[in-house]
């Protein structure tokens, strides 16, 4: 793809209006139009294009805008309204198969979609919009859906509670890509906002990397590491005459470490292995482990991998069968766990 290319993104809100939303109906509004604002600041500095689609759905799904301009978004304070149950499965489906309809012919292409909901799918069998009345059918074709999806699409849901999560990851989404929102409360709205800028945040930033799509949209951490999201990111593994890894026998400074075992230190060259939950700045750098081959993937694009903004994030340690994260130590004091290891780049 030439460098020339631009960036568009495509960024869908899936919105549930659904009488049970009543209660928020004003909040909904308020956070969607905080999301675009977002959006068109973000588009602007990282000179991405971004348009947006917003969808609602009930009973039926209908689209109220299509593919705009993010920097001539209106409020959606007139197309927001509420009533009727939830189609959420045919507005899945509807999203996407309309959006996948959008002209990509020139530029970097990419689609994120949010769909938000406050409760389980209930009335898709009598929607206009299904492809099926079949309930299971229904399931099955969202399933189909996302696992056919090309890898510069993003779809992502917010549902209730761990039954609404449940239900998601049987339709097929990645279980990186759902989040659990407090439904009762404008204050629960107002943190799934949240979530949401930090997820969109995470992948324009990739973009800007070369990353096209995530299935751990929602996931900051070792989590979100596996063989495809590497080979998005276009990592390639350094050379194994670049580094070396040392077993941590005992709690021991780094630079202390380092020399013990024979080695020069100088600041930078050691990396730690992640093994709690904590803060990386943004100018630390970033190395993936694969455990089975002990190969090593670092530079820039390693950050984007994890879901790392360029400023400081707090980054869980969770358990990965297949790789680990190492943190680059510019303290010489960092001290280090028993039973770890260090990445020396030499």
């Amino acid at each position: 793809m030439s460098g020339t290319q631009n960036y568009i993104n495509h960024v869908a809100l899936v919105l549930d209006a659904s009488t049970s939303m009543s209660h928020l109906n004003g909040k909904v509004v308020e956070v969607a139009d905080q999301q675009i604002a977002y959006l068109a600041r973000r588009s602007k500095e990282l000179d991405q294009e971004t348009r947006v689609t917003v969808y609602v759905f009930a009973d039926q799904v209908q689209c109220v805008i299509y593919d705009k301009d993010v920097l001539r978004m209106p409020s959606l304070k007139e197309l927001y309204r509420v009533g009727g149950m939830t189609a959420l499965l045919a507005a899945t489906l509807k999203s996407q198969r309309e959006l996948a309809q959008t002209a990509q012919l020139y530029g970097d292409h990419s689609f994120l979609t949010f769909v938000l909901t406050d409760g389980q799918e209930n009335a898709s069998h009598r929607c206009q919009d299904a492809p099926s009345r079949n309930p299971q059918e229904l399931v099955r074709g969202v399933a189909e859906m996302i696992e056919t999806q090309q890898d510069n699409w993003t779809l992502a849901v917010l549902v209730p509670d761990q039954m609404g999560k449940h239900e998601a990851m049987r339709c097929g989404f990645p279980k990186d890509n759902i989040a659990v929102w407090d439904a009762t409360s404008t204050q629960g709205l107002e943190e799934a906002g949240q979530v949401i800028q930090e997820a969109t945040e995470k992948f324009m930033v990739g973009r800007s990397k070369g990353i096209r799509g995530s299935r751990a949209v929602f996931s900051t951490g070792a989590e979100a590491v596996n063989k495809d999201t590497i080979e998005a990111a276009g990592l390639a593994p350094a050379d194994t005459s670049e580094y070396q890894l040392i077993p941590v026998a005992r709690e021991a400074a780094i630079r202390d470490w380092v020399v013990e075992s024979g080695h020069a230190y100088r600041t930078g060259c050691a990396f730690y292995q992640l093994s709690k939950p904590e803060k990386i700045q943004a100018r630390k750098k970033i190395a993936v482990l694969e455990k089975k081959t002990d190969r090593v993937y670092t530079g820039p694009r390693a950050r984007a991998l994890l879901g790392l903004p360029d400023t400081e994030v707090r980054v869980t340690s969770d358990h990965n069968d297949d790789f680990t994260i190492f943190v680059q130590s510019t303290s010489v004091n960092r001290k280090l766990v028993p039973n770890t290891r260090l990445l020396l780049m030499v």
